[in-house]
């Protein structure tokens, strides 16, 4: 039998790739407003990943901001802070107008999120990619 919260962390950790994949494909396809949503939510679903792992709440938006500020807290790694901040400009992205999105840009926020990913991957009980 799988335990309940290993499942529920899996499942954060496995959407939050997904997302990763998906955004590349729309960055390639140039919808680019789902390309920076999909790297934003790469890094909500994996910081709820850790959340859940560690015994967190996150239940809304403004959470994402308590359990990134854990995390750089608890791992005392200064790229959290940067990449916490790049996450939340993908986010703010989906608001823009297309003529003032940059492909580039995203592109560069999309492997910053890969990189969250993996750095999150431990904190949230995962072994790597599935």
């Amino acid at each position: 039998m799988v335990d309940k919260h290993f499942e529920e962390v899996a499942d954060y950790a496995a959407q939050a790739r997904e997302f990763l994949f998906k955004g590349r494909d729309h960055l390639t396809a140039g919808d680019l407003h789902q390309a920076s949503e999909k790297g934003w939510g790469a890094a909500a679903h994996m910081a709820k990943a850790v959340a859940l792992n560690q015994g967190w709440g996150y239940r809304n938006h403004s959470q994402f901001h308590a359990v990134m500020n854990r995390i750089r807290q608890m791992t005392g790694n200064p790229r959290i802070s940067d990449l916490h901040g790049r996450a939340e400009l993908l986010h703010v992205n989906y608001y823009a107008r297309k003529r003032y999105l940059d492909a580039e840009a995203i592109a560069e926020g999309l492997d910053r999120m890969a990189d969250l990913v993996e750095l999150l991957t431990p904190l949230a009980g995962q072994a790597g990619e599935e």
